[in-house]
């Protein structure tokens, strides 16, 4: 796990899987299931909840010290 107020590049990358996870999961799921292609604005609504869910795991990693605690400085 990386510092408080630190990333590494495994959080990068998780943080992009979350939002891939979260788009697909919340937005695209529902309409690939009614047997329909997404439309311009359903893949942009399925954007924004990606992103949004991909930015608040990177701020909770960013506020997370290297035991797992969150908003604990780092043990010394």
């Amino acid at each position: 796990m990386s510092g408080f107020f630190k990333l590494n590049l495994q959080d990068i990358i998780k943080g992009f899987a979350v939002a891939a996870l979260a788009a697909i999961g919340t937005a695209l799921l529902p309409v690939l299931d009614s047997g329909t292609l997404p439309t311009l604005a359903q893949l942009a609504t399925a954007g924004a909840a990606g992103l949004t869910a991909g930015l608040a795991y990177i701020v909770k990693n960013l506020f997370t010290n290297s035991d797992g605690e969150i908003a604990k400085p780092e043990p010394k």
